[in-house]
């Protein structure tokens, strides 16, 4: 099974964000995973990873809640 991590920046306001993608990823794939997990962070960081793999990082990547869940059940 499978560990997946949100990690947001508090400072930056984006725990709603944070918590639609973790929302969306239990609804696609909760049945194949361990944990989905919130991390708190600062300095404008908004992260995924799989098992500590980054499937995601804001500053590579445009915000795409339904990108983001493919590249998790990818990793799967």
């Amino acid at each position: 099974m499978t560990d997946v991590e949100v990690e947001y920046c508090v400072p930056c306001g984006f725990r709603d964000r944070a918590l639609d993608v973790q929302r969306a990823i239990l609804n696609a794939l909760e049945t194949d995973l361990d944990r989905v997990s919130l991390v708190t962070g600062d300095h404008g960081v908004f992260r995924v990873t799989v098992d500590g793999e980054a499937v995601y990082e804001k500053s590579e990547d445009d915000y795409d809640v339904d990108g983001i869940v493919r590249q998790v059940r990818e990793r799967l």
